[in-house]
């Protein structure tokens, strides 16, 4: 099992990876990322750091609690449809550890909303 920081650290290093990857084909970055998309990780680290649902959840979708301001979810959430399909291509270990841990996570929701 991963310690807490460990999580913390992977899901900053994944939000990254998408951010600079959205940031590279829409905005045509090359090096960098763009001031919007910089402001939109930044809020996404900072958000990270003080989850305090960090040791049991497994995304901030499943989350019960979204402490995104509606602006930044908006913006994160096309980042995510944007970026997520095209991680296979980019980082495929990450994609499919995320295709796995959300597997997983959907049979437990669904078993946990059973025994309620």
């Amino acid at each position: 099992m991963k310690s807490l920081e460990e999580k913390r650290q992977r899901e900053k290093e994944v939000v990254s990876l998408m951010i600079s990857l959205y940031c590279r084909k829409k905005h045509k970055t090359k090096k960098g990322l763009c001031p919007q998309c910089k402001e939109l990780l930044d809020y996404a680290i900072m958000r990270s750091d003080k989850c305090p649902f960090m040791e049991t959840k497994t995304f901030c979708s499943n989350c019960k609690v979204h402490c995104y301001k509606a602006e930044m979810r908006k913006r994160i959430k096309e980042v995510m449809a944007f970026s997520g399909p095209r991680m296979i291509f980019h980082h495929p270990a990450i994609a499919v550890s995320h295709v796995i841990e959300s597997k997983k996570e959907k049979k437990r929701l669904e078993a946990q909303n059973e025994n309620t």
